[in-house]
């Protein structure tokens, strides 16, 4: 599949787009890590467009005391797919993970 050829403004749209995501993404990290969000606020955002997309990895190694290791480890133990996103987490696994880190 050939990539689209996008004009100029329509690039730069996308550019601001994706760098919004970005950084709204990184608002719930910080929510999360300080405290404001709980785990299951954050995954209640599921249907957020942007929010839906973060990887569930990602999710994990935002906690404290929760590094790269450590996530890996706990996504092995709940048989969740590393490339998974909050969006396409089933309900067995939403709850295994609330329990886990809840």
């Amino acid at each position: 599949m050939a990539i689209p050829q996008l004009s100029a403004e329509a690039r730069q749209e996308a550019l601001e787009k994706a760098k919004a995501a970005r950084v709204k993404r990184a608002e719930v990290r910080d929510e999360l890590k300080s405290g404001k969000l709980t785990v299951e606020q954050v995954l209640d955002m599921k249907d957020d467009p942007v929010v839906g997309r973060m990887k569930v990895a990602t999710l994990i190694e935002t906690m404290p005391g929760y590094g790269k290791a450590k996530a890996e480890k706990v996504m092995k133990e709940l048989q969740i797919a590393e490339s998974r996103r909050l969006r396409g987490l089933g309900e067995r696994q939403r709850a295994a993970l609330l329990e886990r880190l809840g």
